[in-house]
């Protein structure tokens, strides 16, 4: 399969339609690392599109201070009102912000024993208000993110 923006649209289409109108809490964190985890298709893929999508430009295609970075898709109906951004990390902290409606992250190793935050491969998911220094430790990482309607407030 060609791996394009369409067809990272619908893997991650197909995600939201499962996960639409849950909170975003520990439970949808556990429910996405057991469904969508690593050693899962759906993790291969996302994975293989962010690795193509880097490599071709049409993913991270900006850069501030180390981190590249770029909102990929807008919130849209067919991505159950998420938007979706990919960020390229290594060993360093970006922006702190404040995530109004909450964050689910898809974190992706591909140097070292890469962290988010502390944790590994697989899903992390913050609740509404939450806030963070984004941080990738012990490696280089893609972390793929999704934000309810596409809020997100820099601070």
């Amino acid at each position: 399969m060609t791996l394009t923006p369409d067809t990272m649209r619908a893997a991650i289409a197909a995600i939201a339609a499962e996960i639409a109108g849950r909170p975003l809490d520990a439970d949808l964190d556990v429910f996405l690392n057991r469904a969508h985890g690593p050693g899962s298709g759906t993790f291969a893929s996302l994975k293989a599109h962010c690795e193509a999508g880097a490599a071709e430009g049409w993913l991270c295609n900006r850069e501030a201070g180390g981190l590249r970075y770029g909102r990929v898709f807008k919130p849209a109906p067919d991505l159950s009102g998420f938007s979706v951004d990919v960020v390229d990390m290594k060993d360093l902290a970006g922006p702190h912000h404040v995530h109004p409606n909450g964050e689910i992250d898809l974190v992706i190793p591909v140097e070292g024993e890469a962290l988010f935050d502390g944790r590994g491969a697989g899903w992390v998911v913050y609740p509404a208000g939450s806030a963070h220094a984004p941080t990738v430790s012990q490696g280089r990482a893609y972390v793929l993110y999704l934000l309810p309607a596409g809020k997100i407030e820099f601070t």
